[in-house]
């Protein structure tokens, strides 16, 4: 899937631009997005989410079902950065970059699910990933848009991450 079709299918509606009229600051901040490897019925869900700079307020727009706007409950009064979409990256692609880096690295698990975060982080548009794998393995990993590569990628297991939260 193309972030570009996703965020052209979202342009062209008119729930975009009725929300672009009534919030004329509003811009792209971050998306989120979740590729289920389900074989039956997989659940794949799309977000682009937009931030209000006159009234702080963040907005998520799902793609899954039509297009539903959801206002998003923020924690702190941070700005959020601007995400341009200039560059644009394509999920099956990655997917296979990430089959090539898991043999290279011999890891033999099945994916299960991949959610990926789309933010400008240190004036670069990124995607950080979590990868579900079988045997209650994942993979964190991150991936340079505009250099179309993973600069990042480890593999951790699920009791990693409990050993994290114990502490």
């Amino acid at each position: 899937m193309n972030s570009h079709f996703l965020l052209e299918k979202l342009e062209s509606s008119e729930e975009l631009k009725k929300f672009k009229e009534e919030n004329k600051d509003a811009y792209l901040c971050s998306g989120f997005f979740i590729i289920d490897s389900e074989e039956k019925t997989p659940d794949n869900k799309y977000h682009f989410d937009f931030y209000i700079p006159s009234s702080k307020k963040t907005f998520s727009f799902e793609l899954e079902e039509g297009i539903k706007l959801v206002e998003l409950e923020r924690f702190d009064e941070k700005v959020m950065e601007k995400v341009s979409m200039e560059d644009n990256f394509d999920i099956d692609e990655i997917q296979q970059m990430i089959f090539n880096e898991m043999a290279e690295k011999k890891l033999n698990n099945k994916i299960l699910k991949m959610i990926f975060s789309l933010q400008n982080f240190e004036n670069k548009e990124v995607l950080f990933g979590t990868i579900l794998l079988s045997g209650l393995g994942l993979i964190k990993m991150t991936f340079d848009i505009s250099e179309k590569k993973i600069t990042e990628f480890e593999k951790k297991s699920f009791f990693d991450m409990m050993k994290i939260v114990k502490k």
